[in-house]
């Protein structure tokens, strides 16, 4: 069996006694079974906070202590997948719904790592995927004029049978692509202070470092200027 690079970078600084934020997604799956197996190999004594109910799930089903961030606090170390990674290593997430949950999260930890495909590399936020906006149901309709008025308008997320998709908080997403030239960090801020969003995929200083895996399974490494 071929060794996963990508899912042994994002664990191997992990050390008995750490509390540690597990994110949500495919890459992030990846690193919690590669956990789970330092865990069990090297006797790892950890607590661990969840990004979604599939991570907690699947790190409780594969042995890893869970718990809440009300019980546990600060954290030590998270990992998390990302949609988008620009040149300053701004993110976009939230393919996976688990946005507003990831950012609460990531900010509680000390250190942030997050894993990507090359592929997923961009000259600017929003080339490649559109942006994940959080919005209360019963503010759904506000909250798609406000996003007009702004120059963001998309669809509401379906699932794979039409019906709407709800996150784990019970709300509706909008998939609002991004047009080429916005200043994201105003953005960023408009979006923080719109009533009705709940949350959104930018992810603009969160990662300090982002491990990126190539089409032949190689990892590199890139961090944030300080």
């Amino acid at each position: 069996m071929t060794q996963d690079l990508l899912a042994a970078a994002a664990v191997k600084d992990i050390a008995s006694g750490m509390a540690v934020g597990l994110g949500t997604g495919r890459a992030a799956t990846r690193a919690i079974r590669a956990l789970a197996q330092r865990a069990a190999t090297e006797g790892l004594v950890l607590r661990c906070v969840a990004t979604s109910q599939a991570s907690h799930d699947l790190a409780a089903t594969l042995g890893l202590t869970v718990g809440s961030l009300e019980e546990i606090g600060r954290l030590d170390f998270l990992f998390d997948g990302a949609d988008e990674v620009d040149p300053a290593l701004r993110m976009i997430k939230g393919r996976g719904g688990a946005m507003t949950r990831e950012k609460i999260v990531a900010h509680a930890s000390a250190r942030r790592a997050y894993l990507i495909q090359a592929n997923k590399l961009s000259s600017r936020l929003g080339e490649k995927a559109p942006l994940p906006i959080e919005a209360r149901a019963s503010d759904l309709a506000a909250v798609r004029q406000a996003l007009r008025a702004i120059g963001l308008e998309g669809p509401v997320r379906l699932n794979a049978d039409g019906m709407p998709y709800k996150t784990d908080n019970g709300n509706p997403v909008i998939d609002a692509p991004l047009p080429a030239g916005l200043d994201v960090e105003r953005l960023g801020a408009s979006l923080d202070s719109l009533a009705g969003v709940v949350g959104h995929g930018l992810f603009l200083a969160e990662a300090d470092a982002v491990l990126i895996e190539d089409e032949a399974g190689r990892v590199s490494r890139r961090t944030r200027a300080r």
